[in-house]
């Protein structure tokens, strides 16, 4: 019995482990502010350039 409650509380921390690795490894400073991320030019640019070469 006892060896159940180990793996089930191993389980936990793990699942507890990988929750807070995704919530809070991102950018140092968090997201990009949203008119930077959201720019039309900014893809079209990117396809003028693929055309280019």
């Amino acid at each position: 019995m006892s060896l159940l409650l180990l793996e089930a509380g191993g389980a936990l921390v793990l699942l507890l482990l990988i929750v807070w690795w995704t919530m809070f490894s991102g950018r140092r400073h968090g997201e990009l502010p949203h008119d930077i991320t959201n720019k039309p030019d900014a893809q079209s640019d990117a396809g003028k350039a693929i055309e280019k070469e």
